[in-house]
């Protein structure tokens, strides 16, 4: 018997229906003091924008568990949850309010698009720590690309732009599980 394929062995978009969710950018519960804002653009090979990508965030927690709030669409806007779901608007721009993870430097991304066949895991880094053995085995110019940059004039906002090909390609992690 062979099964149907699932969406990410097929090619989408398959982001319409349930999968971008009210406050779906909204990690940080409401009004938080130290909410921080992660936004950029989804760009294909040649610079254009990517309006219907899907990006979704996990993170530790601003003290460094892991444990998030139970319910990955939890959002009573109190609790903060670890994981947020953003999609692109017709520029290809996202925006993500959360707050700074503890422990762990960075927001693990995965990002779902049109004629990706499977979906592309990378990190935004808001801060380049010492010694982080991602970021020490990169060239400084690849480096470059998981790190989001503070936006001048900007109190708590950070750029992070994902290039899906070409010479500023965002380094994607490759994943291979055990078996």
């Amino acid at each position: 018997m062979t099964l149907p394929p699932t969406p990410s062995q097929t090619v989408g978009p398959y982001y319409g229906i349930a999968l971008p969710c009210p406050g779906g950018g909204d990690a940080a519960p409401a009004g938080h003091p130290d909410a921080v804002t992660v936004h950029g653009h989804v760009r294909d090979g040649e610079g254009a924008p990517v309006p219907d990508a899907l990006l979704e965030f996990w993170q530790a927690a601003p003290d460094g568990s892991l444990a998030g709030a139970p319910g990955s669409l939890r959002r009573d806007g109190r609790t903060f949850t670890g994981w947020a779901r953003v999609p692109t608007g017709r520029d290809g721009h996202y925006v993500l309010h959360t707050l700074l993870p503890g422990g762990a430097p960075y927001l693990a991304l995965c990002l779902h698009a049109r004629g990706l066949g499977r979906h592309l895991f990378t990190r935004v880094y808001v801060a380049e720590p010492p010694g982080d053995p991602l970021l020490a085995a990169l060239p400084p110019d690849r480096r470059a690309t998981l790190l989001a940059t503070p936006e001048a004039g900007r109190r708590n906002a950070y750029r992070f732009d994902v290039t899906l090909q070409g010479e500023d390609e965002t380094v994607f992690l490759d994943w291979h599980t055990a078996g």
